[in-house]
């Protein structure tokens, strides 16, 4: 079965740094993926990516080694399997807010006996390798989404749960969940110290840690605390600031643009 180069890169000590997908298209998609990311995540939660679309743009990160990861919409078992199925070599899921939710969902991504997928990988086989069946459980990266007070107040439980490989940080819906103001980067104080509570529980329970960031300063600030995956901005951002800087040119301003987060 084809490796799994998050896990290398973790096992070697290292953080991956992943892209994000907003735009429905394979050749927006593959572009991305030549552009030399550890891994690329297609948005299925948030914007305008449906399932069709999704199977299309697995297909064009294929041209390259990047790893390819899906944010599905909802803790829902079906269209969780179906992404599997279809080539996704990661799951991140939001809104996970029990150690209950977090068992339906390692569940979900897992083969008997560990969980209950059902056995149909029908593009994966093309990606992965005649032998997914047997490595898949071990393969696939499984992200859980901490991203609300609830999910902040059982932490524990959720993070104790046997297979789930990481958490993955959603800073605007947590900043909000706590009262503050929903951003990317600079967060208010207690969206903060939660974000930082997160990345040390995660240290503790011997899981990955994730994050979603505007900008590469701050991915790079979260990769020196100590997360394991930053995020940076996506496709659909760079497309807007890109175009923002080259009208802003020609209008005689400094060029600078919005950063953005999704």
């Amino acid at each position: 079965m084809r490796k799994n180069r998050l896990r290398e890169i973790w096992a070697g000590g290292g953080a991956a740094v992943n892209g994000w997908l907003a735009i429905p298209n394979a050749f927006s998609a593959e572009t991305m993926a030549h552009q030399g990311w550890d891994s690329l995540t297609i948005d299925l939660q948030h914007g305008v990516v449906d399932y069709q679309a999704a199977v299309n743009m697995l297909t064009a990160i294929s041209t390259t080694d990047t790893v390819p990861l899906v944010r599905v919409p909802w803790l829902e078992e079906g269209i969780i399997m179906k992404m599997l199925d279809a080539g996704a070599y990661g799951i991140i899921c939001p809104m996970i807010n029990s150690r209950e939710e977090c068992e339906r969902f390692v569940a979900a991504t897992s083969y008997p006996p560990m969980g209950r997928r059902s056995n149909g990988p029908i593009r994966a086989l093309l990606y992965a390798g005649g032998d997914y069946q047997a490595q898949a459980n071990d393969t696939i990266v499984r992200f859980a989404m901490i991203e609300t007070a609830e999910g902040l107040h059982n932490i524990d439980g959720i993070m104790s749960v046997p297979g789930l490989d990481a958490v993955y940080i959603g800073p605007s819906d947590l900043s909000l969940a706590l009262g503050c103001r929903p951003l990317f980067d600079d967060l208010d104080p207690p969206a903060a110290e939660a974000v930082e509570l997160i990345l040390a529980k995660a240290k503790e329970h011997g899981i990955r840690a994730a994050c979603h960031n505007g900008t590469a300063e701050w991915a790079k600030k979260r990769r020196a605390m100590g997360f394991d995956l930053v995020t940076i901005s996506s496709d659909a951002r760079f497309m807007a600031a890109g175009a923002q800087q080259a009208v802003a040119a020609m209008a005689g301003d400094d060029g600078k643009a919005d950063s953005g987060g999704y």
